[in-house]
């Protein structure tokens, strides 16, 4: 999804720096015009909105979702040899942890060029841009702008709002305070329903077409995900927009078999609502190589995202073979794991829902129809319809070859329900999101027993509400003084 779009450099104390713009906005130009005459045309403003999903390249987008959810959690360790991401392990993340400024900086890269996409628009007055497509760029362009906001609100708080391109270094317009978090999502509510009300069904019966851009259905998503997450969660929104989603004229339904999403053979599937279309060479999903075994990669260095003791028991306590078999593979492996085994050539379990290193087409879903049945039948639960949550809970577990579920009222449907989501979802950097929505984060953390076998010692998390919300990064501070910190952190 190579993009056709100016390549603008912003310089923006709350999203850019100079020095690493060419990084983050690593897209051909359509042109050597200036951004005040760049759109012009109907191929332009295709470019620009091509240029937007291009976000979803970035390194956050491909992995480090997956450590700031699954390896945050009670899902993985972090393996590998990097220091900041066994602090995020450890949940001993600081402010000048430089993952922290790439994910913040990035996801704003994704906010920039959808506001560019916003703002531009509107005024390109060549008759080859139809009034529909030009809603329909408009739908997409402020679905993005969501998403990314989502993705900084649940993992920061309030975070600044950026509505409009910044093209100055003005004070005025680059020493922006934080807004609350409950305004960043009233923000992402009225983006994602324009985007309902302006994105179609499907764009055409192509469903490379269809999957990868946003579509209504991905609208009410994550609408759906909104309501849930936020912190005054509306359990009757995410009824009403789950139900959107799943009576979609785009008929989504679930895979008749798990292990068919993580092939390879059967992407932009059914079940697929939204993902990223990696089509291999140049456009390549490069995380697959720093996670999987050295039968798949044909290297010996250790590997990230090791699942855990933890996330295992879960899958063999519920006999759930299908999915842990598409999630997880075990094998030798060259090197001494201080979870798995202190002697080099022993068992270790790799994250294995993506199968192929070598020019990857792997992908992550940006979100299918099993997480929003779940969120479906959570919130029915918390609602008092034990009957169709159960209905609902039941519709995944089947699909894994699991019988119906034990739960018999609320307190109980919430339990399964939450494990439920571990074993459908894993790998899909959603579990850390799920422990804090349903207040349990700071139990489960502090509940873990996870023994060193190097040292011999029980690894101890020192969870805290506080750490329930990553640190503002402190390069981020430093070019923004009206930005402050968030609790517990100096």
């Amino acid at each position: 999804m190579k993009a056709k779009f100016i390549n603008f450099i912003f310089v923006l104390s709350v999203v850019v720096l100079l020095s690493s713009c060419d990084d983050y906005l690593a897209l051909d130009p359509i042109s050597t015009n200036t951004s005040a005459n760049a759109y012009l045309t109907a191929s332009d403003a295709e470019a620009a909105v091509t240029g937007a999903y291009d976000s979803f390249s970035q390194e956050y987008y491909i992995w480090d979702n997956i450590i700031f959810n699954d390896v945050m959690s009670d899902n993985y360790y972090a393996g590998g040899d990097n220091a900041e991401i066994f602090a995020v392990e450890d949940l001993n993340v600081v402010p000048t942890n430089s993952r922290l400024w790439n994910n913040w900086s990035q996801i704003y890269n994704g906010i920039l060029k959808a506001n560019i996409v916003l703002d531009k628009i509107p005024a390109i007055t060549d008759i080859q841009l139809t009034e529909t497509r030009r809603s329909q760029m408009l739908g997409e362009a402020s679905f993005l702008r969501a998403f990314h906001y989502y993705q900084l609100v649940k993992m920061w708080g309030g975070v600044p709002l950026i509505t409009k391109p910044v093209s100055s270094t003005s004070p005025s317009e680059t020493q922006i305070a934080a807004s609350t978090e409950a305004e960043v999502y009233a923000q992402i509510i009225a983006d994602l329903e324009f985007a309902v009300a302006n994105l179609p069904d499907k764009y055409s019966d192509a469903a490379d077409v269809n999957k990868a851009r946003a579509t209504k259905g991905a609208a009410n998503a994550m609408l759906a995900k909104v309501y849930a997450q936020k912190s005054d969660r509306d359990y009757a929104k995410v009824i009403q927009y789950a139900n959107a989603v799943i009576s979609s004229p785009a008929g989504y339904t679930l895979l008749a078999k798990y292990g068919d999403l993580w092939d390879g053979a059967h992407y932009n599937n059914a079940e697929s609502i939204m993902e990223v279309q990696f089509v291999g060479g140049t456009e390549a999903n490069w995380g697959p190589g720093l996670l999987l075994p050295p039968s798949i990669t044909n290297d010996t260095w250790r590997k990230f995202v090791t699942p855990s003791h933890d996330l295992i028991n879960a899958f063999d306590a519920e006999g759930d073979t299908q999915r842990k078999d598409a999630s997880i593979l075990f094998e030798k492996a060259p090197w001494a794991d201080e979870f798995w085994s202190v002697t080099v050539n022993g068992q270790v379990p790799f994250a294995y829902k993506w199968k192929t290193s070598v020019s990857s087409t792997n992908r992550q879903y940006i979100v299918r129809l099993a997480d929003i049945i779940l969120l479906k039948a959570e919130a029915m639960a918390a609602t008092g319809d034990i009957g169709g949550a159960k209905t609902a809970l039941n519709l995944v577990r089947h699909r894994a070859g699991l019988g119906d579920t034990p739960a018999t009222d609320a307190a109980q449907l919430k339990t399964a329900i939450l494990n439920e989501r571990r074993l459908e979802l894993t790998q899909e950097a959603q579990r850390w999101d799920d422990l804090r929505r349903n207040n349990v984060a700071v139990d489960v953390m502090n509940n873990l027993v996870e023994m060193n076998l190097i040292t011999g010692q029980q690894k101890v998390y020192n969870m805290t509400k506080e750490k329930q919300l990553l640190p503002i990064p402190q390069s981020e501070r430093n070019r923004n003084v009206n930005l402050g910190q968030n609790p517990g952190y100096n």
